[in-house]
């Protein structure tokens, strides 16, 4: 083989080199360039799902933007800003007597259970009238909703006629259909329907179920609630009539029994 054929190959053999160096090195660039462009996409999509995850905790609650509600649909029957005033019974009764009551209260359980029927017969015979102030604060120990939820369907009662509310409150407390303070069974609206479905004025009441489901009233629970918070009351249930705190004999709370309220209401009348 000559010298000049050796020297031909061995060019060739470098511009095949070069070649291929120039062609991996293409191959690198566009390899990293393609792994940067994934990594800054999924930086971007990270920190979009993060972004997305704050606003959503961010975002209000459906009770918190009721809570901050510009507009408030009333139920019939109220009075007063935003309608958080329920005063249900005879016009010519000379005094009003206070109820100031938590939903998902047990002790108000209690309470309606073994006086609730006395206290809807004395409204009806013109002895007085009752004033109702709603309270949600059971909520805030677990973050429920029942609270809230069942004072919305409390109103969409209200707006039905007061009878319908006395009769839909009483069964909310019964002892068939009130639940323990742990279960959170009223921040479902159907089971607010089916305890509904007890009270003759709401049974199949299409527009009443309708309210319940849309939570026509649940600003008006949050006006409600705020006026509970206002009151300066602690607890519930608190029985006042005019400014002074209806209680059992020799006792702080509230009238159990029959004999104790009756007692202790025709005291407060006579004052």
């Amino acid at each position: 083989m000559s010298k000049r054929n050796t020297q031909a190959n061995k060019a060739a053999a470098r511009e095949r080199l070069r070649a291929e160096r120039e062609a991996q090195a293409k191959k690198d660039k566009t390899r990293k360039q393609i792994v940067v462009g994934v990594s800054v996409v999924a930086a971007i999509a990270v920190v979009g799902g993060i972004s997305y995850g704050v606003t959503q905790l961010n975002k209000p609650s459906g009770w918190e933007a009721a809570a901050d509600a510009k507009s408030v649909s009333v139920p019939k029957n109220t009075s007063g800003t935003d309608g958080t005033t329920v005063v249900i019974g005879k016009s010519s009764a000379k005094k009003t007597l206070e109820l100031y009551e938590d939903s998902r209260c047990p002790v108000c359980a209690t309470f309606e259970q073994g006086v609730g029927e006395t206290l809807a017969k004395d409204v009806e015979a013109g002895k007085y009238q009752v004033r109702y102030v709603g309270a949600t604060f059971i909520d805030n120990t677990d973050n429920g909703e029942g609270s809230k939820n069942a004072l919305s369907a409390l109103g969409a009662a209200l707006n039905v006629s007061p009878e319908a509310f006395l009769d839909y409150k009483a069964a909310l407390y019964s002892a068939k259909f009130h639940p323990q303070e742990s279960e959170d069974k009223f921040a479902k609206d159907s089971y607010l329907i089916e305890v509904a479905d007890s009270v003759d004025a709401l049974k199949g009441n299409a527009a009443f179920k309708k309210d319940v489901e849309d939570g026509t009233y649940d600003a008006w629970a949050m006006k409600m609630s705020k006026a509970f918070d206002k009151s300066g009351v602690q607890g519930t249930p608190t029985l006042k009539m005019g400014d002074k705190k209806i209680t059992a004999e020799g006792s702080e709370n509230a009238p159990m029994t029959v004999a104790e309220f009756t007692a202790a209401v025709d005291k407060a009348l006579k004052a």
